[in-house]
């Protein structure tokens, strides 16, 4: 039987998303403010706009499109798919709900520095460095391009996630939990793949090969 993965999306379209999954071989529904249903083999966080920073303890500088509704539900997913050991696929914002989830923190905004990292333009094609034995690095090698369309980055990690990829800017790219089913991306591998596939980034169908054979 094909995995069965519960998305939780900010309400806008996820046909990419959706697309990823069926291709590398699962089933997926895409909810906005989504019970957490553990009938699911797995959960998929989307991208989106930013985290309320009162979620981790800051005063607001530069996050915009706040959906406090949407932060306590994914909080609530969360809860639920790692209390229960089940898979999570964290994506962009996902990546950093996972980690504030995990008392983690967020960059507001990573500045002029990481001039590639600009949500606002579009996805940037920039270069990742996967840490030896990562996942990544298994399915991609130690260098491979990747997309970015962010403007907030992580800071402080959060409890039990390991970083698994930075880019040459140093942005956190890639985490994963030292115990739980749980890997975080801040890329797009969803507009990597299919019909998607560029031929300047490596295939992002493979994370999600790698998250299905997880659910399995």
């Amino acid at each position: 039987m094909k995995p069965t993965i519960l998305l939780s999306t900010g309400g806008g379209n996820a046909e990419n998303y959706l697309s990823a999954i069926e291709a590398a071989g699962g089933e997926g529904t895409a909810r906005y403010l989504p019970a957490p249903e553990l009938s699911y083999d797995g959960l998929l966080l989307t991208g989106g706009e930013d985290m309320d920073p009162a979620r981790f303890g800051q005063e607001n500088t530069h996050s915009r499109g706040i959906d406090p509704a949407r932060d306590e539900a994914e909080l609530a997913l969360l809860d639920a798919f790692c209390g229960a050991n089940k898979p999570v696929l964290a994506i962009c914002r996902g990546h950093q709900v996972a980690n504030v989830w995990l008392g983690g923190d967020l960059i507001q905004d990573l500045g002029e520095l990481v001039p590639f990292h600009r949500k606002e333009e579009g996805d940037q094609i920039h270069l990742v460095r996967a840490a030896e034995g990562s996942l990544l690095c298994r399915l991609y090698g130690p260098v491979f391009p990747v997309n970015s369309s962010h403007h907030q980055g992580l800071g402080r990690l959060g409890k039990g996630l390991t970083v698994t990829a930075r880019s040459e800017g140093g942005v956190i790219e890639a985490a994963e939990h030292d115990t739980l089913p749980l890997l975080c991306v801040q890329f797009h591998p969803e507009r990597m793949t299919g019909a998607l596939a560029r031929p300047d980034t490596v295939d992002g169908g493979a994370v999600f090969r790698a998250f299905l054979g997880m659910c399995q």
